[in-house]
């Protein structure tokens, strides 16, 4: 029997993992938002590969532009326990996380969770409530668990938080320190639609009569299946060079002269994680240049900052990223 070409012959390259249900998952995830949400999907995925990273989410974007209801849609097609807090100037930490209450009955103090105390948390306004509001979130989001009392509770997972902040708005407003900041997996900034979508948004809310259907919706994610997800994506191959160019791009922002405030190693970490995310999205069980690339603005864009004569200049982080993805050398 005569061997067949090499270019003709049918070569399958099989995926290591099984990655086919959870791309469907994500699909479902992105048509059950699509209910309601037209466009916005870059926030949309970049929301899903925080989910899957276990990672935090900032989004920032000027009013009306549905960062609260995408958010609060992502959580509905989750199985999961889902609370929002409006951050105000006067909210304490305890509104938050909880207080000790005396209970006459027992002669002894109970502990009363706080909505802090969920899997997916929104966090509407962050920046509204003032530095010892915000230094609650501290260890919650790093550690996933609070210290109360002396006892440490654990939270249950999934535990996710997703704020967001308004850029334009000053007053009343505190900047987030950051410390805080570093926390969150991505900055998610929220543009404006495009005419086209402009155009759809306003169809579709005179077709339905400016009502709000949150209940047509579906959940199409459990905490386990989240969980499962999650960890299925930590076994995604990533070859030492493409490590090596993760921490490059980061020593790159540490001697960078532009910059007043590089990255950190968590920083590293999370463009490693989305990147295998991302790359899981695709269907893919290895990750790719182009993966770390399309992560690395999001992870980094609220974790830098430039130098005073920089900023003077009118130069922006973005722009100081994109240099930088532009200098290293992309390994092949």
């Amino acid at each position: 029997m005569e061997e067949q070409p090499i270019e003709n012959q049918d070569i399958n390259f099989e995926s290591r993992l099984d990655l086919k249900p959870l791309q469907e998952h994500v699909e479902a995830i992105k048509k059950e938002i699509g209910k309601i949400i037209v466009g916005q999907n870059e926030m949309i995925e970049l929301l899903i590969i925080s989910l899957l990273s276990n990672g935090h989410a900032l989004i920032e974007g000027v009013p009306g532009v549905a960062k609260t209801i995408t958010a609060k849609l992502l959580a509905k097609t989750l199985a999961v326990d889902f609370s929002r807090i409006q951050f105000t100037p006067d909210l304490m930490p305890s509104d938050i996380l909880g207080t000790s209450v005396f209970n006459i009955k027992t002669n002894e103090f109970e502990y009363k969770k706080g909505p802090i105390f969920s899997n997916v948390i929104l966090i509407d306004e962050i920046n509204r409530a003032p530095a010892k509001t915000q230094a609650a979130l501290f260890e919650v989001m790093a550690e996933r668990q609070i210290t109360m009392d002396g006892t440490k509770y654990i939270m249950e997972p999934p535990f996710l938080v997703f704020a967001t902040q308004n850029p334009i708005e000053q007053e009343g407003t505190y900047r987030l320190p950051e410390a805080q900041l570093d926390r969150f997996l991505f900055k998610i900034d929220v543009d404006y639609p495009t005419l086209e979508n402009e155009i759809q948004i306003l169809m579709e809310n005179h077709q339905r009569h400016d009502v709000l259907d949150f209940d047509a919706v579906i959940p199409v994610l459990n905490a386990q299946q989240i969980k499962h997800y999650q960890n299925l994506i930590k076994q995604i191959v990533v070859e030492d060079h493409l490590i090596t160019y993760i921490a490059s791009i980061i020593s790159n922002t540490r001697n960078n002269a532009n910059l007043y405030l590089g990255a950190s190693p968590r920083a590293s970490i999370a463009i490693l994680n989305a990147a295998k995310s991302n790359a899981a999205i695709q269907g893919r069980d290895f990750v790719t240049p182009e993966d770390i690339k399309r992560c690395t603005k999001a992870v980094l864009k609220h974790r830098l900052v430039l130098t005073p004569e920089r900023e003077m200049e009118g130069f922006t982080v973005e722009k100081v990223i994109e240099q930088i993805l532009e200098t290293i050398e992309i390994p092949r």
